[in-house]
């Protein structure tokens, strides 16, 4: 899908709605706090949690939850997946600007891409915001997708969901955990907006992969061994 650009200032409620005010205690004016759930900013995340470094996204790790990526024989993810039962979550984070959200945008533009398709989708009221539900064909069948989109400060995550988490958000279960303790660090060089923010696999694991050779294998075994054995950031 291709997405371009224009002013959406609603873009933001779900964030905004998800931060706490505090009194100033200098000059008596409230500001605002860090949210009291993610996805986060590196610049405001909690310390002392477990995640799976992939560059501009850390994971965090939750029981049961596989972290599965493809990537490039030089370790640059294409995809990144979290599968949980009958349940899948598939990540994106994509530069924007700072003064204003773009999912309001997005999500039209993916409601007419999905319409120019086949496809009917519908707008839904959740816990981010306003959401998008669609039911797509496959080579496997019909399939329900559930989009979710949260603007931050100069990024946007957006979320799709698959399984019986596409239909009822209450099956989310610890994918939703995972998505509310998600890490953006977005870096301070210029992007053009939507442009997808880079991830990579770690090291360890992109070393453990590079035997297999080829472009694009599917290296969701060795992102779940480092899943396991994550590291506190």
């Amino acid at each position: 899908m291709i997405f371009s650009r224009k002013r959406a200032d609603a873009g933001r409620r779900g964030r905004d709605e998800r931060t706490t005010e505090v009194l100033d205690s200098h000059d008596g004016e409230q500001t605002p706090a860090a949210p009291a759930r993610g996805p986060y900013d590196v610049s405001e995340a909690p310390a002392g949690v477990q995640r799976l470094d992939l560059g501009s996204l850390q994971i965090p790790a939750v029981p049961e939850v596989e972290v599965r990526v493809q990537a490039d024989p030089q370790g640059v993810i294409q995809q990144v997946v979290l599968v949980h039962g009958q349940n899948a979550l598939q990540l994106g984070v994509f530069a924007a600007p700072r003064s204003e959200g773009i999912w309001d945008e997005v999500r039209e533009e993916i409601r007419q891409s999905l319409f120019n398709d086949g496809a009917a989708a519908q707008e839904a009221e959740g816990e981010y915001g306003t959401e998008l539900r669609a039911r797509v064909r496959t080579p496997d069948g019909l399939t329900d997708l559930r989009f979710v989109g949260i603007d931050g400060p100069r990024w946007m995550v957006r979320g799709v969901y698959q399984g019986p988490a596409a239909v009822d958000p209450a099956a989310a279960g610890p994918l939703a955990q995972c998505l509310d303790g998600l890490v953006v660090d977005r870096g301070q060089e210029a992007k053009p907006v939507r442009e997808p923010l880079p991830l990579r696999l770690p090291r360890d694991v992109a070393e453990q992969a590079a035997p297999a050779g080829a472009e694009g294998a599917d290296t969701g075994a060795a992102a779940g061994r480092a899943a396991a054995e994550p590291r506190e950031v």
